[in-house]
This record gives C-alpha cells, sequence and structure tokens, in this order.
C-alpha cells in the first residue's frame, strides 16, 4: 500500500467579499475536483437566485447547508489532493460566520491564504484575520492579491498593495519574504489552476502551486493528547459523536479518555469506540487530524464546544487564574483592571477578568517598559494576571504551546491577542 501522503489544513481568510469562496470554488473546478454537470447547477441556481457570478462561491455554501442539516461528520471541508499533501480545505463564507469559525475552527488550520481585493486593498477584517492567523499559530500563510481584472493588472498597483501588506505582516512577526503574493482573478482562473498571459510581469507561483510549498508542520505527538471539541452530533446508530481537530498527543480506539471542564468542571470519562475521518474509520488519529469518534459512556448532554479531550492519565489542565502576555490591538478605548472581555481559547468562549496589570513590555524585545501601569492602550503589550469567571481548559506555553494561545473579543472586534505563560491549577 502507497504511503499516505501528509495531511494539512488550509483556511482561506480575508475581508467579506473579497472572493474566499469564489477563490475556493474556482480552484475545485479548474482542478476537476468539480464536476461539469455540478458546476452547470450552481451556475443556474445562481443565475435563478439573482446571483450571476456567484457558481464558484456556491460551491462551498453546499457545504453549509448539508452543515446546517447535519448530514455528515466533517462540515465545512472539503478534502482536496496535490502531489505532495493531501489538504482539508477550511472555507469560511461570511464575515460573522468566519469569526466564529476563525477563532474556534481556523485555530484549525495550518496553513492559510488571506485574500485581498486588489482594487480595495486592506480593509478592518484583512487586518483582523491576520492578527487571528498569528494568535492561532498559523505560522505560514500566503497572500492573494485577488480581482486583478478589475485593476487591468496593473503591477505597479500590485506593487503598492505589497507594500501595505508586508509592513503589516512585519508588525505581526511574519516573515514578508517568506510569504507569496499571488496576483489572481479567481472568477476568470487567472493564476488559480494555471499561469496567467496577463501577469507577464509575475515569476511567482500560481494558487495551485503554492499549496505544495508549503512545508508540512511538525506534529506533536509526544505531546500529552489535547483535543478541544467544536461541536457534538447525535448520529442515527451510532449515537454520540463529537467532533475536533487532535491539537497534540494521539488517539486510540480504546483509550480511556476524559472531557474537561465538562459538567461543572467535574470532567466526565469514556473509552474510544471508533474514530472516523472523511467518512473512513481510522485506529488512530494524530495532531492535525480533524475527526469524529465515538466514546462509550457518554451522552449527549454531558460534553459541549469548548470541552477538552484528553487521557484519564494526563487530564488537560482547569486553571483558576493564569498569567499571559498580551498586545492589545484594537482596543476602542483603554484596558484597565477589572475589564472582563470573551476569551477565545482553542474551541472554548468564556468571559474571563483582567485581575493585575503586572507590567507593560516592549513586545519585540520582552524586556520591563512599566511595573503596574494604570492601563493598556491599543499596540501595547503588557504581562496580566487573568481570572477566568468558569471554568476553563488553559495550557502553559512552554508545556503545550499548541493550547496556550488565545484572542480577546469585545462587542464583535478582536482587541487583543495573546498566550498563558503561567497558570494555577484549578483545586
Amino acid at each position: 500500500m502507497a504511503k499516505a501522503k501528509p495531511h494539512l489544513n488550509v483556511v482561506f481568510v480575508g475581508h467579506v467579499d473579497h472572493g474566499k469562496s469564489t477563490t475556493v470554488g474556482r480552484l475545485l473546478y479548474d482542478t476537476g475536483n468539480l464536476p461539469e454537470q455540478e458546476y452547470r447547477k450552481l451556475k443556474e441556481k445562481a443565475a435563478e437566485l439573482g446571483k450571476a457570478g456567484f457558481e464558484f462561491a456556491f460551491v462551498m455554501d453546499n457545504l453549509k447547508e448539508e452543515r446546517e442539516r447535519g448530514v455528515t461528520i466533517d462540515l465545512a471541508h472539503k478534502k482536496f489532493i496535490t502531489p505532495k499533501y493531501e489538504y482539508t480545505i477550511i472555507d469560511a463564507p461570511g464575515h460573522k460566520d468566519f469569526i466564529k469559525n476563525m477563532i474556534t475552527g481556523a485555530s484549525q488550520a495550518d496553513v492559510a491564504f488571506l485574500v485581498v481585493a486588489a482594487a480595495e486593498g486592506v480593509m478592518p477584517q484583512t487586518k483582523e484575520h491576520l492578527i487571528l492567523c498569528r494568535t492561532l499559530g498559523v505560522n505560514q500563510i500566503a497572500i492573494i492579491l485577488n480581482k486583478m481584472d478589475v485593476i487591468n493588472y496593473d503591477e505597479a498597483k500590485y506593487n503598492k498593495l505589497k507594500e501595505e501588506l508586508t509592513v503589516l505582516l512585519r508588525n505581526l512577526q511574519y516573515k514578508p519574504e517568506q510569504v507569496n503574493f499571488i496576483p489572481a482573478s479567481a472568477y476568470n482562473g487567472e493564476n488559480v489552476a494555471k499561469k496567467s498571459e496577463k501577469t507577464p510581469w509575475y515569476k511567482g507561483p500560481t494558487i495551485l502551486e503554492q499549496f505544495d510549498l508549503f512545508k508540512e508542520p511538525e506534529k506533536p505527538t509526544n505531546l500529552p493528547l489535547r483535543l478541544p471539541i467544536q461541536d457534538v452530533y447525535n448520529i442515527a446508530g451510532i449515537g454520540v459523536v463529537p467532533v475536533g481537530k487532535v491539537e497534540t498527543g494521539i488517539m486510540k480506539v480504546g483509550d480511556k479518555v476524559i472531557f474537561v471542564p465538562a459538567r461543572e468542571g467535574k470532567g466526565v470519562t469514556g473509552e474510544v469506540k471508533s474514530i472516523e475521518m472523511h467518512h473512513e474509520s481510522i485506529q488512530e488519529a494524530i495532531p492535525g487530524d480533524n475527526v469524529g469518534f465515538s466514546v462509550r459512556g457518554i451522552g449527549k448532554k454531558d460534553i459541549a464546544r469548548g470541552d477538552v479531550l484528553g487521557h484519564t492519565s494526563n487530564p488537560p489542565t482547569i486553571a483558576s487564574s493564569f498569567t499571559a502576555q498580551i498586545i492589545v490591538l484594537n482596543h476602542p478605548s483603554v484596558m484597565t483592571v477589572g475589564y472582563t472581555p470573551v476569551f477565545h481559547i482553542h474551541t472554548a468562549q468564556v468571559a474571563c477578568r483582567i485581575d493585575a496589570i503586572e507590567k507593560k513590555i516592549n513586545p519585540a524585545t520582552g524586556e520591563t517598559v512599566q511595573e503596574k501601569p494604570d492601563m493598556l492602550k491599543n499596540n501595547e503589550a503588557a504581562i496580566v494576571k487573568v481570572i477566568p469567571t468558569k471554568p476553563l481548559v488553559i495550557e502553559k506555553q512552554k508545556e503545550i504551546p499548541h493550547m496556550a494561545r488565545f484572542a480577546i473579543r469585545d462587542a464583535g472586534n478582536t482587541v487583543a491577542a495573546g498566550i498563558c505563560i503561567d497558570l494555577v491549577k484549578k483545586a
């Protein structure tokens, strides 16, 4: 049997209407992953709904309906095979949807494509999504400068936008020299699966070629098992099926596992009965695998999104308080002690109180700028003490980094991002 290709999760992010879904649809169509008759059906449906030109976008939105009906286990995910890898494409349609998915779901991504419409350029969500990618540990990205047809494939405009994005990348500690900026017209299929004749000045990869340029992320199989629950389904004939991505460790059929905080922080235990990925039964799941699985002894009411699964021998950590390094990105005024926004950590969303601002630091060097400041403003970094308002699983950066990152949101905006550097375990 041929060795299975390495598996990666890719997410398409970017400002609303900049062409994320269309890019994914066009890519699937141009690579033969979207049969002609299905494409024709979508085209008719788009025209019928007064959405001519949206047929490619409908490829992923069809999955969305499927998701709402709860038919399958691997929800807004589409399998995509390249010469080097097997990908799961996570498309996040619609801005509101996106943030929920971005913080919970796209913390599933290994790599990302940021889609920026060439004429509009950097918009509020362009920046927000890039910040979230960074926070959530998506270390490899490529940027698609889409809708190049609107600006007549103008190289000067492309260069200007590339400069603007380079500054943004640098501020977020991405290395711009490692990021490809792909000029494309997704709707017209330029530089998607095949090189465009309209950009003779561009020497880089197409979107399709970029997939195989990403490096395979290391699989932290040696760390303790941590699998944050994304959803819980009740499937006829199987029973309760939790769904999520293995962050660290290995889960095998027959393992004794515990879900925490589950049921007011007491945790519930069971035994893994079966594991499924892309509708195929597997014996073990490793980091990066998006799986649905069934557990003996677990009821639908016992567990929920935000719970984390681990082995009973090494359960996930519930913190009664934790110390974090944060950076304030987009707060309408200032952050002070007592502020209680929502922390998005893996798939959990929990209100947490800033209990103390210990010191302001230089984000680049980590050195202390000011002890015990009264408040924090945008672009300032600090060490803060945080108290969750209800049981929450988080791990220390130096122990399980994948479970230490979080975003802080308030009134519909991502106001800050951070990592847990120390914690006090709940008794």
